[in-house]
């Protein structure tokens, strides 16, 4: 159960009242107590080319052997060509900079309710002892369009909502794209995935801004986690870092490609790739100069749908590692905000 509404951060930096203990991490991941480690090495991922990858040319098999090679490494990888134009994405920005520019009062018009995620707002607060993320969100259901709370969906910015519609409708053919991409990187059938996800899959859109901080060797964006989706497109900030993701116990930034989706893995494609993509730990670092801001999509399987390994991906040489799960956002929140995997709850 979430308890009452906290300040947004952004009402926060309004009001001047800096940094409460309610944001302060007193480790970094560990009981030494040791500050934040912003400066870290980047990853070293390479970017496909969505165009290649449908491709049955010998291109087109060698950029599918660079997905699974980096999908299989990091479980996070840069898209380029994928079909969507630079001056659209440059107006989504805006507009996300427009929505967060807007007064307080605005904003709210928008606010979430206690216990839903769709909505205007900062960090669920799910317990008194939490340590709260240093970040403002919109949150928002946008496909399929009868799951849409239109009420949530600003008026101002003038143009938000027709571009948002455009927007995801463009991202569907992406992510029917990337599906059928991944199943030939794994030598499956086009469809595999797509078909296990069910017709009734959601996409919800979220955008994202993490304000100037004061303490960003003490105060976080986002804390660790991995993602409940199927995979997530994030465009992130071209200007501003912030975004890491854990391998073998070491933090590695993202490199910044603008216009590049940057698809991570979700728990529900690690299920169903049978554990050979890997759904990547990530965090968000504050920056003391810069807001930072991004828009995630996060792309579904309907709650009601059941999801396991694929056939095809499950021998003798790799038995089956993962139960069937169905209803996955059940248990999620609880996990994650209790700094632990949900995934865990999957493995067999």
């Amino acid at each position: 159960m979430e308890k009452p509404m906290f300040k947004t951060v952004q009402e926060v930096i309004a009001a001047g009242e800096g940094v409460s203990e309610r944001y302060l991490h007193t480790t970094n991941g560990n009981d030494k107590g040791q500050p934040l480690d912003i400066l870290v090495p980047e990853m070293d991922i390479t970017a496909v080319d969505l165009n290649l990858l449908l491709s049955s040319s010998d291109d087109g098999r060698e950029e599918l052997s660079k997905l699974y090679s980096v999908l299989s490494k990091w479980g996070v990888v840069q898209v380029i060509n994928h079909g969507i134009a630079e001056d659209f994405l440059d107006e989504i920005f805006e507009l996300t900079k427009q929505f967060f520019a807007l007064p307080a009062k605005e904003k709210q018009k928008y606010a979430r309710e206690i216990n839903t995620l769709q909505g205007y707002g900062s960090d669920m607060i799910l317990s008194d002892n939490q340590v709260l993320d240093w970040i403002d969100r919109l949150y928002l259901t946008t496909y399929p369009e009868d799951q849409r709370k239109l009420k949530l969906w600003p008026e101002t910015p003038l143009g938000f909502r027709e571009t948002l519609h455009e927007f995801t409708m463009k991202q569907q053919l992406v992510i029917k794209n990337f599906f059928k991409a991944m199943a030939r990187s794994l030598e499956l059938e086009d469809n595999c995935f797509i078909e296990m996800c069910g017709e009734k899959s959601v996409t919800e859109t979220r955008f994202n801004v993490y304000p100037p901080c004061p303490r960003p060797d003490k105060v976080i964006g986002s804390k660790p986690h991995s993602d409940g989706s199927a995979f997530t497109l994030l465009l992130p900030d071209k200007n501003v870092e912030g975004l890491q993701f854990l391998k073998d116990g070491k933090w590695y930034k993202a490199p910044i490609v603008p216009y590049a989706f940057l698809i991570n893995i979700g728990d529900m494609m690690e299920i169903m790739s049978n554990g050979i993509y890997k759904s990547p730990v990530h965090r968000v670092v504050t920056n003391r100069e810069k807001a930072r801001i991004s828009v995630a999509t996060f792309y579904a399987p309907h709650e009601d749908k059941e999801i396991q390994p694929v056939d095809g991906i499950v021998s003798e040489t790799r038995p089956r590692m993962y139960k069937t799960i169905k209803k996955y956002v059940d248990f999620y929140f609880d996990y994650y905000h209790q700094g632990r995997r949900p995934i865990e709850a999957a493995y067999i």
